[in-house]
């Protein structure tokens, strides 16, 4: 048995050979992970696809100026200034300021750079809409009359606090924290606040824990059903690398979550969603309208090709959403195609009103949104849309309706997605 030290060697060796973990099984769960590394986190590389498209880097630069200048500056801007250090943005048709457009504000401005108006919003914003104390506290009250300054409700739209958060985050890593305002903290607050909401007060996390999905508000009855524009997994990515509130995996996990959420409400043929469902997709009825695609549906395209850039962690279910939904939308005619339908493409019997009107138009809203999945989109025809956003024009209606709000908002935001001036913003470096 003077061999039995080789033997035992030799069945080290087949063993360790054996159960070494090959390369593979090292990769990330995602099956899609060699498409991850051309993800704009991991690169830091933004497709410009209005470039792509033909146009020339001053025309881009002019287009998105001239947009931001519409909406910020002009005679039909939706920005007013308050004094020395304040400003809001209004829903010029609703008559108020709610805290969807004033964390799209703060969002455009980190974007772009424009830390005045980043910082005039948010003080107002704190100021007036956020809850001091009691069991709403760090959360906003969602509407105000900007005139009066009565506040419209003293709830939260949860979209509100998931732009405020990720707006706040992106500020401090793009300016720090020392000139002003503790950006960190500020969003740290919301969230540590969040936290401690345990239904006291018919008071709630904005993220139903159970579900791990964010709720249409936190509060009451509307945190147990969902909208589906509210879902941005990219923003809850953002939220895991750097809000640094203990709840990192918790937040990965709600990233993965909106995604498989998003297959189902996604799931018709056509692409379209339901403005309102349960956690399951399936519709949610409201008391103001049935279940159709509406005009809160018209972001969850830009949501998913926004998640397409930044993560990559979903491309093949994004990329046939992509063909879907465009394959139906220019079925219906590329530059004549509605703004409400219910998911199966056909008209719906209920037409929602917006601004005193009630009436199916060819919103610009939605082609910019629609636009922004030429992102995601590896057919070549897509640019069709992204031509169609270059061609469209922010101003009034022919009987009149004008929304440089809604419409112009999702028009700016769309027009920065496609010249790749939407990022994900990462801490400055020493």
């Amino acid at each position: 048995m003077k061999n039995l030290p080789l033997m035992i060697i030799g069945l080290i060796l087949f063993a360790l050979t054996i159960l070494k973990p090959s390369p593979a099984c090292c990769q990330p769960r995602n099956t899609q992970s060699k498409s991850l590394s051309n993800a704009a986190f991991y690169t830091g590389t933004y497709r410009n696809l209005l470039r792509e498209a033909g146009y020339s880097q001053q025309a881009i630069d002019q287009k998105i100026a001239r947009a931001y200048g519409d909406l910020f500056e002009g005679p039909n801007r939706i920005y007013f200034e308050v004094g020395d250090s304040m400003a809001y943005v209004s829903d010029l048709k609703n008559h108020d300021a709610r805290t969807e457009g004033l964390s799209y504000g703060m969002m455009i401005a980190v974007q772009l750079n424009k830390k005045e108006v980043f910082d005039r919003i948010w003080r107002w914003s704190k100021k007036y809409l956020q809850h001091a104390d009691g069991p709403r506290e760090a959360y906003f009250a969602w509407s105000i009359n900007p005139t009066t300054m009565k506040k419209n409700s003293e709830g939260s739209a949860s979209d509100g606090e998931l732009y405020f958060v990720t707006s706040l985050l992106f500020a401090a890593n793009r300016w720090g924290n020392g000139t002003g305002i503790d950006y960190y903290n500020e969003a740290r607050r919301i969230l540590d606040e969040m936290w401690k909401k345990d239904g006291t007060g018919n008071m709630y996390n904005l993220i139903n824990t159970e579900h791990k999905q964010i709720s249409f508000v936190p509060e009451g009855d509307g945190y147990r059903w969902t909208d589906p524009s509210y879902h941005l997994p990219a923003f809850l990515e953002i939220w895991a690398l750097y809000a640094k509130d203990g709840h990192e995996q918790f937040y990965r996990d709600c990233a993965d979550t909106a995604r498989a959420f998003l297959h189902r409400a996604c799931q018709s043929p056509t692409g379209l969603n339901y403005d309102y469902t349960e956690f399951s997709g399936a519709p949610h009825a409201t008391r103001w309208a049935p279940p159709a695609f509406r005009y809160d549906s018209w972001r969850v395209p830009m949501n998913i090709a926004m998640d397409y850039a930044w993560f990559g962690k979903d491309k093949n279910w994004q990329e046939d959403y992509a063909r879907r939904l465009q394959t139906f939308l220019r079925s219906k005619g590329i530059d004549r195609f509605d703004d409400q339908f219910n998911v199966d493409g056909s008209p719906p019997e209920f037409i929602l009103q917006a601004g005193g009107f009630k009436k199916l138009r060819h919103s610009l809203g939605l082609v910019a949104t629609a636009a922004s999945t030429a992102l995601i989109s590896k057919e070549k025809n897509s640019l069709d849309f992204v031509h169609a956003l270059w061609n469209a024009k922010l101003a009034p209606y022919e009987d009149g309706y004008f929304d440089p709000y809604y419409d112009g908002l999702l028009y700016l935001f769309s027009l920065m997605h496609l010249g790749g001036k939407y990022q994900l913003i990462k801490p400055q470096k020493d």
